[in-house]
């Protein structure tokens, strides 16, 4: 089984790039299920019911979000009629969604993709290490799939959830910064773990953002509202070839494609 994740899609030109290059992926790789992070797809800042569902026509069959989950008012209001979406497990249990989605492919298997935010640097949440457990328990057991998406600033903290799930998930993949890191790998005991997949948006920008914007209000000090950058687009990934008995990776490997 191939599954293939797809770093934080960025506003329109993460939504172009998905589209032009998404159908052609998933057949020359043979994929079987694809998996995105869309919290910053309405204009780069939170997502609306209405754009997953553009995505999902795009072939994306479940979705992960994180800091800016709450961002659109649509998004409050509608996520929990979007079972396959999963916010950050380590919400309040007062916020409404879910933070674990579950797919059914078509030979009947399940796979579940749990969705974490981590602390340092961040907003306060719940601690995503207790958190996940409570996910994991609650799981039907004849899931073998598993995939988290670690939300989070340091780095320190996605190394640390996926050593601390080795050999009990799938892979732990980890988004936010928006920058593709060089360090894919097969933990000991089975885990894949990247410490970030990467952003799906416009690469000569500052993580998705208009360079002058960001420049300006760290020179200045001063508020600015973000606009996503208008510019070619690049589209990261992690690809996992599954062992689907066993639950675990076999391989998982890196990509980055330019739009055309």
């Amino acid at each position: 089984m191939k599954i293939a994740f797809l770093g934080d899609i960025v506003g329109k030109p993460g939504r172009r790039i998905v589209q032009q290059l998404l159908p052609g992926i998933i057949k020359e790789q043979q994929i079987d299920l694809v998996v995105a992070n869309a919290e910053n797809i309405a204009g780069g800042t939170g997502a609306t019911p209405a754009l997953i569902e553009e995505l999902r026509s795009y072939g994306i069959q479940l979705f992960t979000l994180g800091n800016h989950t709450w961002r659109k008012r649509e998004m409050v209001a509608g996520i929990d009629a979007l079972p396959h979406v999963a916010r950050p497990a380590n919400y309040t249990e007062h916020a409404p969604g879910k933070g674990t989605a579950i797919h059914k492919l078509p030979d009947g298997s399940l796979v579940a993709v749990i969705n974490l935010i981590g602390r340092i640097y961040m907003e306060p949440v719940n601690c995503p290490f207790e958190q996940v457990e409570l996910e994991l328990k609650a799981l039907p057991r004849e899931i073998r799939i598993i995939l988290v998406d670690m939300h989070a600033e340091a780095t320190s903290e996605k190394a640390a959830m996926a050593w601390h799930l080795d050999g009990r998930v799938t892979a732990v993949l980890g988004t936010h910064t928006h920058v593709p890191t060089a360090d894919e790998r097969l933990l000991p005991l089975g885990t894949g773990f990247i410490t970030d997949v990467g952003m799906c948006g416009p690469y000569n920008s500052i993580l998705g953002v208009e360079r002058k914007l960001v420049i300006k209000r760290l020179i200045t000090g001063m508020p600015a509202r973000w606009e996503v950058a208008n510019e070619k687009a690049h589209l990261c990934a992690v690809i996992l070839d599954i062992n689907s008995v066993l639950g675990k990776p076999n391989s998982i490997e890196r990509i980055h494609l330019v739009e055309a």
